[in-house]
């Protein structure tokens, strides 16, 4: 028996509406100095609950938004609350992500772009592969609803992602 969930686009009007947010924090990381992603966590009535973008250029590479919404959701929302919000990112977890969001029993994941989609880019651009391996989400965590990439926000995401490389030369 196969538990894992399956994952469609993210087409949904509304969907595709909090991840232009994400894109937007996501931007703002890289004008910031930053690396450029960025979360939403959603409940189920549809209100943002806490927004984020990446914050690891301090040196703390734990400090992805997706972990910073695992640790807030922990605090502040009752497992029933958890189990029903949606969280909207940018880029698809990594497995460090993938985890904290399981473990804290967060609801669905809806991703602009997947861990692949980087991961080729990068490759395409000459650079070696990142310190942690490029796993989606389900194969960390395997019964989390996930719905992505977004077609139509790809373009933006990979130039966003172009951007950092180029500065970071």
């Amino acid at each position: 028996m196969n538990d894992v969930p399956e994952i469609a686009p993210a087409t949904d009007p509304t969907d595709v509406a909090f991840l232009r947010r994400c894109v937007e924090l996501a931007r703002e990381g890289l004008e910031a100095g930053d690396e450029p992603f960025g979360s939403l966590l959603v409940d189920a009535a549809g209100a943002v609950r806490f927004e984020d973008r990446n914050r690891v250029a301090g040196g703390d590479e734990t400090r992805h938004p997706e972990f910073e919404i695992a640790r807030w959701a922990a605090e502040h929302l009752s497992p029933a609350e958890r189990r029903n919000a949606v969280v909207y990112t940018s880029g698809e977890h990594c497995p460090m992500c993938s985890a904290a969001h399981a473990w804290v029993g967060l609801g669905r994941i809806v991703y602009a772009t997947a861990s692949a989609q980087l991961a080729q880019w990068r490759a395409d651009w000459g650079l070696a592969p990142g310190p942690v391996a490029a796993l989606p989400i389900n194969a960390v965590a395997p019964r989390i609803p996930v719905t992505g990439p977004a077609p139509e926000l790809v373009d933006e995401v990979k130039e966003l992602q172009r951007r950092l490389v180029e500065r970071e030369g």
